[in-house]
């Protein structure tokens, strides 16, 4: 129990410091330059050639879109969300009842009426495959919780660590797995609940930094390592007053209803599952990109339209009847395209930048 006070204090500290430094920064990253000197900058509708305009009236409905902000990602795109909605869902699904099965199988769990599988040579005492019901569907409601909640803490932190390799998804789902199995191995041969939490505690630590280490990811994984033993203690509850398809834990633990190690298995199901919602969410992001049929209205894809300072012609008569280079394009003719300008993921406020993008175009 002191080791993992000490593992939740450690951790507790460490994300401190990590959550100032990150609400600083997506203060600093949602505000543009012109509205840290007290302007509000006001995008218009995308037209060719339109322009920038910098009022210093904010605009009355910023507070309805902070509102809805956090909820962008859902919306956004609905067949996009349904989409990874029903990955999430069906991994969870078809990998939890094979993790759960190591509980059952070393006796730390037992189901009122289990369906039993004796698959890959295991036996009938420890089959490969025991589970009820209703756990595929419990599975894949923690795995669709999870992952939208991993997606759009990061959408709201601005985490930058969000592009997972597919290896380390795997590894991820690996050490999870490793976990499970260590865990009931260790209640089999009779190991102390004490020795048992000290260790699925540091495994927990030791997984969270080395696959994860974010504060989304830290938010998300507390929240499992609680919100599960709490939903487990109302299904246990339901078991001991009459649910016939319910179950129990043959060491009821330190709560009474299933011992504390759970919170530290619970935990690292975090990362597992956050990795490999952001892989899914990532993969449906990019292919969403790769097919997006209609180029730009404006542009046709090319990035520049004529030059509105001079018509694209590049200089222009001067007092006098001096011809001098448009100042605007540089003499070329033409400047970036706004309609399109978003899609490119630039800031719009870094000149140089952008003169570099341009400068790259061919005349």
């Amino acid at each position: 129990m002191r080791s993992l006070l000490l593992i939740v204090l450690c951790l507790s500290r460490y994300f401190v410091s990590v959550s100032a430094f990150q609400l600083q920064r997506s203060d600093l990253l949602h505000q543009s330059p012109h509205s840290r000197s007290s302007l509000y900058f006001h995008r218009h509708k995308p037209r060719p050639c339109s322009r920038t305009v910098f009022s210093a009236v904010p605009p009355d409905n910023d507070s309805e879109k902070d509102a809805v902000a956090w909820l962008e990602p859902i919306f956004e795109d609905p067949k996009k969300s349904w989409c990874f909605s029903l990955l999430m869902a069906t991994c969870g699904a078809l990998l939890g009842p094979f993790l759960d099965a190591y509980h059952s199988a070393f006796g730390v769990l037992e189901y009122n009426h289990p369906i039993k599988k004796v698959l890959w040579g295991s036996s009938e005492k420890f089959a490969a495959l025991t589970t009820a019901w209703w756990v595929p569907e419990l599975f894949a409601l923690a795995a669709f919780l999870i992952g939208w909640l991993y997606i759009l803490l990061d959408n709201i932190l601005l985490e930058e660590k969000t592009r997972p390799l597919l290896k380390d998804v795997l590894i991820g789902i690996s050490l999870f797995t490793f976990q499970y199995w260590l865990s009931g191995i260790m209640f089999y041969s009779e190991v102390s609940r004490a020795y048992i939490l000290a260790l699925m505690s540091l495994v927990a630590t030791i997984g969270f930094f080395a696959l994860d280490g974010t504060m989304a990811g830290f938010l998300t994984s507390s929240a499992t390592a609680i919100g599960g033993p709490a939903i487990e203690v109302v299904l246990l509850w339901l078991s001991s007053h009459g649910w016939d398809s319910g179950y129990h834990y043959n060491d009821t633990g330190e709560t009474g209803y299933l011992p504390l190690w759970a919170c530290a298995v619970y935990f690292l199901g975090g990362p597992a599952n956050g990795n490999l919602a952001r892989f899914f969410w990532n993969l449906l992001t990019e292919e969403q990109v790769a097919k997006k049929a209609e180029p730009c209205p404006v542009c046709n894809d090319t990035r520049r339209v004529l030059c509105p300072n001079c018509d694209g012609v590049g200089a222009y008569e001067a007092m006098g009847g001096t011809t001098v280079n448009c100042t605007s394009c540089n003499g070329r003719g033409f400047v970036i395209c706004r309609a399109c300008f978003d899609q490119y993921d630039e800031d719009p406020y870094d000149i140089a930048a952008i003169r570099e993008v341009v400068s790259k175009m061919p005349d």
